[in-house]
């Protein structure tokens, strides 16, 4: 059955401090954010949603002097932060505080676990745990338009509400099924800052063509991309606003040493021009006397042969057996990129670490070492070897 409540609006200091004392004693807590990003460098945070077993409440950042006190409580590490599809909103928090609430319970990445699909958008979750269709009149909302309506904050609001049952839903089967310390590490992963840092001397890892340079071109790719992510950071723009990435590129490789012929590269407007025209010539120049950071090349995609398909077809095949005794997505447990990582690069390889490592990464090895095989009985394959 749909929401049709009305939540509270947290607009004020006074409401903030109530909604503060119902949450004090709250174990866990649903949160989602709504934000604007196509016009900022950082997201716009326009409003967030919170829901306990006791409250659900929209609370509105843009007219509250300090979330401080909220902010505060969410930070709690004995309080369990719940989110679907967790990333971009605790780049939210990650802005605010500059670290991340922990720890948090992300439904996306737990879904799998139960039999749902990889990467289960959060209205298909709710439908297939239940069997609500939620509606999508305000996906396209501008949040940061005031005042909010009614509608947007029903809308806003089923984000946390439903999000909550599901939480319950599922640690429930995963206790039942003895897995709920399988998703500690993923969920940590997450929290760690270094995810949401954007540290400008690193942006030019961003840039896919950078490893094609060399020398003092690629010494002025890094200088004009650090230089791009500052200006961005600091007047709060998109990069690209300032430079996209071809242009920036094609300044690192050409390497203009005056004005006129820095207009002459393709993609790079007038204004930019006239406003950092003489601050890009100087970055050029300073990249004469400065090593480059080595770029790596991407790996090379080299045509595989037949035995190579058909081994990775054979462990395909285990992974979804192992996946059907498991009842667990088999693109979970190990896609075809992560098998061949397996066979090329196994310490790169995630199915050697974590839960994945003893659910099908070790059984893999297996297979590979010759002590495991498939073979057909009765029309069935099965698995003969030492396990």
């Amino acid at each position: 059955m749909q929401n049709s409540q009305t939540p509270e609006l947290v607009n004020s200091n006074e409401q903030l401090e109530q909604l503060c004392l119902q949450l004090a004693n709250c174990r866990w807590m649903a949160l989602d954010t709504e934000f604007m990003r196509e016009k900022t460098y950082s997201p716009q945070f326009c409003l967030l949603q919170i829901a306990t077993t006791d409250c659900v409440a929209c609370v509105d950042p843009l007219a509250i002097e300090s979330l401080d006190p909220l902010l505060d409580l969410i930070y709690q590490p004995d309080i369990i932060k719940i989110f679907h599809a967790s990333r971009q909103d605790l780049e939210i928090f990650y802005n605010l505080r500059g670290s991340i609430p922990a720890p948090i319970f992300d439904t996306q990445i737990a879904a799998p676990l139960l039999g749902q699909t990889d990467q289960i958008g959060y209205a298909n979750l709710v439908k297939a745990l239940l069997n609500v269709d939620l509606p999508k009149t305000h996906s396209r909302t501008d949040w940061s338009h005031r005042p909010l309506s009614p509608e947007q904050l029903i809308y806003a609001a089923d984000d946390v509400i439903y999000l909550a049952q599901i939480y319950n839903t599922m640690r429930e089967q995963l206790g039942e099924l003895d897995r709920e310390k399988w998703l500690d590490g993923d969920f940590e992963a997450l929290t760690r800052n270094s995810l949401y840092e954007n540290a400008p001397e690193l942006a030019w890892n961003r840039i896919r063509s950078a490893w094609k340079l060399k020398g003092a071109s690629l010494s002025s790719l890094q200088l004009l991309a650090e230089w791009r992510e500052t200006k961005a950071q600091q007047s709060n723009r998109p990069r690209n606003w300032i430079l996209k990435d071809d242009a920036l590129f094609d300044i690192a490789r050409q390497r203009p040493d005056s004005i006129d012929k820095l207009k002459r590269i393709r993609g790079i407007p007038e204004q930019t021009v006239r406003r950092h025209g003489e601050t890009i010539l100087g970055l050029l120049e300073a990249a004469t006397t400065r090593a480059p950071i080595p770029a790596k090349a991407p790996p090379k995609t080299s045509a595989k042969s037949a035995e190579k398909e058909a081994l990775l077809d054979i462990l395909m095949s285990v992974t979804r057996l192992y996946a059907a005794q498991e009842k667990i997505n088999p693109t979970t447990l190990a896609s075809r990129k992560e098998l061949e990582k397996l066979l090329s690069s196994p310490d790169e390889c995630a199915l050697l670490s974590g839960w994945r490592k003893t659910i099908i990464g070790e059984k893999l090895l297996h297979f590979l070492d010759g002590s495991q095989s498939l073979s057909v009985k009765n029309n069935k394959v099965i698995i003969e070897g030492s396990k």
